[in-house]
């Protein structure tokens, strides 16, 4: 992303050559219309300003006009949006301005093209923050009532009446949203206690304050993700990324390039908060941006770049720093003719192993540098002793064992029968083959009930398994079991993999609560009247003794992954837990239909056992002196503070790793971290994958926002906000979210923005759109806190979201649209994508929503007859069938292309999505209408304008 900010154009400004409204980045720089252009002038670093100026006055004030004249904007291109409700329509915008007629906003000639002014920062009407009301009162367990607002409020000293919202669309009997309020917790840092209140139904909204009815902002007029994406797109898609330079801030997980090793770990393996960290732990506390890594240590690589070199030192096993272990990298440096190194780490002085010796040259570089992996490269693996294996045996080739729910149920709807048949065809690909059968009543376990009983040895011929299978359908085919158990068929699949004396995963099929008397006997406790009260954490928190489960799960190197089909309440929570605690996946199919269902879970199913992975794994992050990892978040398991342990680890998952001073770092050998991954091969051999990059430090808080991440900030924003609600309240974990957004933006306009009225919100150009990602993270099920939304599907989004990588939680919070009516047949090229708000979307088109866990098309009313043609082969709009789960395959190019943009779009993402087809106005459209994450959501949420408004009245109350 280019660090320079960039400005929209104010109606009355001159117009400037640019596309979309965005000047050219070589365009000449000018001045804005405030004050004198020759002025001298010393710009302050890149920002965007959202400039609030007076939505209610005639004219701007005078202590205003005063400030503009005396604050020059930075050089740097700046969107302006000004809102007048003066008496003759024209826009008052300080001395020496030239008024223009007033445009409609939204209206594109509202945007004239860029106006250069100061630096990167972008100015939006927004009203005054001190003018802003404050949070109701008459807010109860986090949900704000609607405000009994007086029928004359004073506004600029100028009374008027209160008018009513014409930009809230209030839906009939909806609750209002959730308002929040700073609480002392033991959370992240401790915030201010100022007064918060999320814009739910938001009483703040500009139009229902009190005061004469003022325009509506146009959305155009602030920072766009999809701008940001397709900028970084133009600048650094398709070339090549070399990783070469330490604190170097890399390309957006949505931009495609081919990234080159060459001494520091791919962003691929490896991203950060921040690619500069503060000298000392007083500027860390003063911004509030958490230093944070997200490592996904098994990151799958294109075929264009090359896979990690294996390093084998034979039985002397790696080289490592005497004193803090440290693994040899490109950080260590040589000394005394390269018989001795000094540690990057801990500055240990090492002797370098006979074997291992070679001179110098003239730079002090070893003669061997580029020849060995472990000198010249960010990432590679070794080759383990038997030191690093399990009582120092080698280990064995890990083995998969299935374990299928034979209830009535499953057996009566097809879905035995499915699993049985599609195992066979999956033979050839599964390294070994086992197979345990739950039904419940078979056999007598522990002289009560009943494991599931059916335990067959490993299959040694192909022959004999798929007749097995064959036969499995059969020997059920009469239960009337409905009772299952689930915690024993864990514990019988571990066992087994204890006796073979190998790793392993587990693949457990299973469709409702387990009730049967037995271990792990659960029983429903989905009690909507705990929502918004304290106790709430507690339906995410495991029942009964699964957490022990899965500690022994781990201990013993077994990953379970779990594939539900409910069709009620299975408190995914507890049965979950054993999933995530042991690197495992979880699959949820709702009401599983065996005709519509079937293609996404048989997908989902091929693609996790082709998945490349680790087993038996064990991480441990090492960091420079100065700083260190202090708190871990994934589908991990940690029996210490330092190591942590993932019965297997695959390319989809990621740990988020917190980073906190201990001490003053150094500028001129910056902050360094190796992430070790020590694991099984699928192959058997024991392995240790090294991952090491190198940040920058600086004593400017400027160049720390400068190489800020938006993406990996909300991966570690929602983590650690999805892994406190387990042990706070909702509404406390929402406002700590506020809290440290504010904050982090209120600390940049103090030090880094140039002088500022208290009116105008200043954002960093780095995360200019972090407000938009904060935003959904409130916005998502498992802080929303309504009883519209089943449990489950709040603890299973939860558990998702907790393994994600960056690149996942980017498209989980913002989901993609792409306008399908504006396909190119003659390129190759996939229509750009638009933003996710209502006001994006036309009758006439068609749009493709993703989120990468769900998948919509949906149809305009008026969309031309030749799109439906070449789409469905139907002549018109009614005749579309929305039971459809995907597009027929047609022999036109339309078709064609379309069903190759869904085909990269879900090989790119390790869930298989379902399609659905939804046609506008009818009644799935409310279920689509959910993702467009910009707009206010039928549950209350903010919409992006809102919490815009809302974030700036609270930075104004914390500089103030």
């Amino acid at each position: 992303m280019s660090q320079q900010g960039y400005v929209a154009a104010p109606p009355y400004s001159q117009s400037q050559p640019g596309i979309g409204g965005f000047g050219s980045p070589n365009s000449s720089l000018h001045y804005g219309h405030y004050g004198d252009p020759n002025s001298s002038y010393s710009a302050p670093q890149p920002g965007i300003i959202l400039a609030a100026l007076s939505a209610w006055d005639p004219v701007l004030p005078v202590w205003y006009r005063n400030v503009l004249s005396r604050t020059r904007a930075p050089v740097a291109q700046v969107w302006e949006v000004i809102i007048s409700d003066s008496p003759d329509g024209i826009s008052h915008s300080g001395p020496g301005t030239a008024p223009s007629s007033a445009v409609s906003p939204g209206h594109p000639a509202a945007f004239q093209g860029p106006r250069l002014l100061p630096p990167s920062q972008q100015q939006m009407g927004l009203p005054p923050a001190a003018q802003l009301p404050p949070p109701p009162a008459n807010s109860v367990n986090g949900l704000c009532a609607q405000p009994a607002l007086p029928p004359m409020a004073r506004q600029g000293g100028i009374p008027g009446p209160v008018p009513p919202n014409p930009n809230l669309q209030h839906l009939p009997g909806q609750p209002p949203g959730p308002g929040y309020h700073p609480q002392q917790a033991n959370y992240g840092p401790q915030m201010a206690a100022s007064q918060l209140s999320y814009p739910g139904a938001f009483p703040g909204s500009p139009a229902q304050l009190s005061g004469p009815p003022q325009k509506k902002l146009d959305p155009d007029s602030i920072p766009s993700p999809i701008q940001v994406i397709e900028n970084d797109k133009a600048a650094r898609g398709g070339q090549v990324y070399a990783t070469n330079t330490r604190g170097q801030v890399p390309p957006l997980v949505t931009t495609n390039c081919v990234i080159q090793d060459q001494g520091h770990a791919s962003p691929r393996y490896m991203r950060c908060s921040t690619y500069c960290f503060p000298l000392t732990a007083d500027m860390a506390r003063q911004a509030r941006i958490p230093l944070a890594a997200v490592i996904q240590p098994f990151a799958a690589v294109p075929p264009n770049e090359t896979p990690l070199y294996l390093v084998n030192h034979g039985e002397t096993g790696p080289i490592r720093c005497n004193r803090c272990k440290a693994y040899m990298c490109p950080f260590m440096q040589f000394i005394e003719g390269g018989r001795r190194y000094q540690c990057g780490f801990c500055n240990c002085i090492n002797d370098v192993p006979p074997f291992f010796f070679q001179h110098l040259d003239h730079v002090g570089r070893r003669i061997d540098h580029y020849e060995r992996p472990e000198l010249s490269l960010g990432s590679y693996e070794y080759v383990a002793t038997l030191d690093y294996c399990r009582d120092k045996k080698p280990p064995k080739p890990p083995a998969f064992i299935f374990m299928i729910d034979v209830s009535y149920r499953n057996i009566k709807s097809g879905l035995v029968k499915l699993i049985c048949d599609e195992l066979k065809t999956l033979l050839d690909k599964l390294p070994r083959i086992g197979h345990d059968f739950e039904e419940n009543k078979r056999h007598e376990w522990n002289n009560k009930k009943h494991l599931a009983v059916w335990k067959l040895e490993w299959g040694k011929q192909r022959w004999n398994e798929s007749n097995l299978l064959d036969q499995i359908p059969e020997l059920f085919a009469d239960t009337n079991e409905s009772e299952t158990i689930f915690a024993p068929v864990i514990q019988a699949g571990m066992e087994a993999l204890k006796a073979a004396e190998c790793a392993g995963k587990l693949f457990i099929f299973h469709s409702s609560l387990p009730t049967a008397e037995a271990p792990g006997k659960l029983k429903n406790r989905d009690d909507k009247k705990l929502l918004n009260t304290d106790k709430e954490k507690t339906l995410f928190q495991p029942q009964g003794n699964y957490e022990a489960l899965a500690k022994d799960c781990v201990a013993n190197g077994c990953c379970v992954n779990l594939f539900l089909f409910p069709n009620q309440y299975m408190d995914v929570a507890s049965m979950g837990l054993v999933t995530m605690y042991t690197g495992g996946t979880l699959y949820k199919y709702n009401n599983f239909q065996l005709e519509t269902d079937s293609p996404q879970f048989l997908s989902d199913l091929r693609k996790d056992i082709q998945k490349k992975m680790g087993f038996d794994a064990t991480m441990r992050v090492r960091t420079s002196t100065g700083f260190r990892a202090t708190d871990f978040f994934g589908a991990i398991y940690m029996n210490n503070t330092t190591d942590v342990e993932m019965a297997a680890v695959d390319c989809d998952k990621a740990v988020t790793v917190e980073f906190k001073h201990d001490d003053k770092l150094n500028e001129d050998t910056g902050a360094l971290i190796q992430c070790a991954v020590l694991y099984t091969s699928m192959s058997g051999q024991r392995r240790i994958r090294i991952h090491n990059l190198g940040l920058n430090c600086s004593s400017q808080l400027a160049d720390v926002y400068r190489t800020c991440e938006t993406d990996a900030l909300i991966n570690f924003f929602a983590k650690s906000a999805f892994k406190a609600v387990l042990s706070q309240p909702l509404k406390t974990v929402r406002d700590i979210l506020m809290n440290q957004t504010a904050h982090m933006l209120a600390c940049y306009k103090k030090n880094c923005a140039s002088p500022a009225a208290v009116s105008q919100l200043i954002l960093p150009d780095t995360v200019k759109v972090l407000p938009v990602y904060m935003n959904c993270l409130l916005k998502s099920c498992v802080l929303a806190g309504r009883p519209e939304i089943p449990t489950d599907e709040r603890a299973f989004h939860r558990q998702l979201v907790m393994a994600m990588g960056v690149a996942d939680t980017q498209l989980y919070f913002y989901p993609l649209l792409l306008p399908i009516h504006s396909l190119d047949l003659k390129s190759d090229a996939v229509p750009a994508a638009v933003r996710c708000s209502e006001e994006r979307l036309s009758e006439g088109g068609a749009f493709l929503l993703a989120n990468g866990l769900s998948m919509f098309l949906w149809l305009g009313a008026s969309v031309s007859p030749e799109l439906i043609q070449g789409l469905f082969n139907v002549p018109s709009f009614a005749h579309i069938s929305t039971e459809a789960i995907s597009l027929p395959n047609l022999d036109n190019p339309f078709s064609k292309k379309l069903k190759h943009i869904l085909e990269q779009i879900q090989s790119q993402k390790p869930y298989t999505m379902k399609l659905m087809i939804v046609k506008q106005r009818e009644q799935p459209e409310m279920l689509f209408r959910q993702f467009l994450v910009e707009d206010k959501n039928i549950y209350g949420g903010a919409s992006y304008v809102d919490f815009l408004v809302c974030i700036h009245k609270e930075i104004s109350q914390l500089l103030s």
